[in-house]
This record gives C-alpha cells, structure tokens and sequence, in this order.
C-alpha cells in the first residue's frame, strides 16, 4: 500500500477559508500561521461558521509577509499580517478553554463585521498564550483550532463519501490539514503513528463533524448533506449517550519540520 501527502492547508482565522500550500512548517500548536487569529462574539466567546455560516465566503490567501482576506461573494479584501505584537489583552473563550488573546486594529474588525453583518471582534493568540489539548486523549498544546492542532484526513474516506451522495463534495468542506493519497476507506481510524518525512503524527481522536460540512465554503448556504450520509454508517454513540458522526482524525506532531505534497506517508 502506497500512502502519499495529497494536499497540505493553512487557515489563518479560525473557520474562515483557508489556502493550500506546497510546503509548510509544523509546529507544536499546528501548521505554521494556521488558526492564530479569530473572532469572537460580545462576550469574547468564539464565532465559527456554526453560528455565522457568512464566514465560509471569506477565504485567505497569502501575500508574502501576511495574508489578505478576500470575500468571495464581490471580491473585496482586507490585509493582515501574520501576526501583531501588541494591542489590549483579552480573555477568549473557545469551547471550554480561557485564553489569552490580543485584540486586533480597530479597522480589521469593521470590516469584518460590516462583511458578515454581526457584532465581531478580530483577535490573535500570541507565542506566549499556551492552550493545552484535552490531558484525557494527548499532552500538548494547540492553537485556536476546534481541540488539537492537525486534523488528517484520507482521500480514500472522501472518496467512499462522494461515491454516496447524489453531488459530491469538496475537500475544504471538512477544513484539513493534511490530506492522504491511497490505501482504504477509514483506514485513518486504525493508525496510530504516521511518518511524513522527518516529522511523526500521533493520531490521538477520531473527529466528531458539526454542520460546517454541511455549508457552501462558496455561499454560506447550509444543507444536509454530507451529515445525512456519513450518519447511515460513519454515527457512534458514546458511552455518555452522545451521538458523533465521525470523519477524519486529530492529530499532534511529534517534532517540528518542514512537510511537503507528494511525499510518502509511512504507517509507524
């Protein structure tokens, strides 16, 4: 079985839409820029695509010694750095983590809220702001990402999916960070430790999928598929009661490096 990087992606602002890269730096907290900054509602909580699906139209491209946001509905853009050094501390909620934050110029915030039309606040987590991953699945720490710093998924899960449903999806619907060439359906479910070039992935949790997929990263319009479909085979319950629908796998890195597309995958 030969298993190689199909694609590699970065998501600066969390739930925005992210670019694809050729090469890029892992890191403990994730890919190198992925998910440092986002937004945050009026009580510092996070927004995501689940409450505001307008954020699927603005996707980020990057442009050198930053990134621009562009809105895909008429093109306008604004530019931002990969990162800040200084601006008022804020105290973000994301799930059930407080974290540190900085709050991000004024003007970036305007035009944020002006494009999706909600009270929003653009902020970035610095160096010094450390997350740790649920103790109960990994040791680590993350950045601004749903739980854990990498999530991989296989083409050839994508694939059984699609060869499902009436009109195919895309990959940038379950928002990856690496995706794998080859092998078997759900295979992923199975690994353990991965190998691409000199940096090691332990695949520490299955991901449980909420109705992003379900949303247009074109138009932010929202339906019912791929849910309906993955919940027919792809549901488990767990022992809380809980139903999760399951696709893909988080990830930690074991080591920094640099990884590419089209480099072998080695099962460790």
């Amino acid at each position: 079985m030969t298993l190689t990087v199909a694609s590699l992606h970065v998501y600066p602002i969390k739930s925005l839409g992210g670019f694809s890269v050729g090469e890029v730096l892992t890191t403990e907290r994730g890919f190198e820029h992925d998910r440092r900054w986002m937004l945050v509602d009026d009580n510092c909580r996070f927004l995501t695509q689940r409450e505001v699906p307008a954020m699927a139209c603005l996707h980020c491209s990057p442009i050198g010694s930053g990134f621009r946001i562009i809105d895909v509905r008429d093109g306008a853009s604004f530019d931002l750095p990969w990162t800040i050094g200084t601006g008022v501390h804020l105290n973000a909620r994301v799930w059930g983590d407080q974290v540190d934050v900085l709050d991000a110029p004024t003007e970036a915030s305007a035009w944020l809220k002006d494009r999706l039309d909600t009270n929003c606040t653009l902020v970035f987590m610095p160096d010094e702001s450390r997350r740790p991953v649920d103790p109960n699945y990994a040791t680590g720490i993350t950045s601004l990402s749903d739980g854990y710093p990498y999530l991989i998924l296989s083409q050839a899960s994508l694939d059984d999916l699609n060869g499902r449903l009436a009109v195919p999806v895309p990959t940038e619907r379950f928002r990856p960070n690496i995706v794998v060439d080859g092998g078997t359906a759900f295979q992923e479910d199975a690994w353990r430790t991965i190998a691409i070039g000199d940096v090691r992935f332990a695949l520490v949790k299955t991901c449980a999928r909420c109705v992003i997929p379900n949303t247009d990263q074109r138009t932010g319009a929202r339906g019912v598929e791929p849910l309906r479909t993955l919940a027919d085979y792809r549901k488990r319950v767990t022992s809380e009661g809980a139903v999760r629908v399951e696709f893909g796998m988080n990830a930690m890195a074991l080591g920094n490096g640099t990884i590419k597309t089209g480099e072998p995958v080695a099962l460790r």
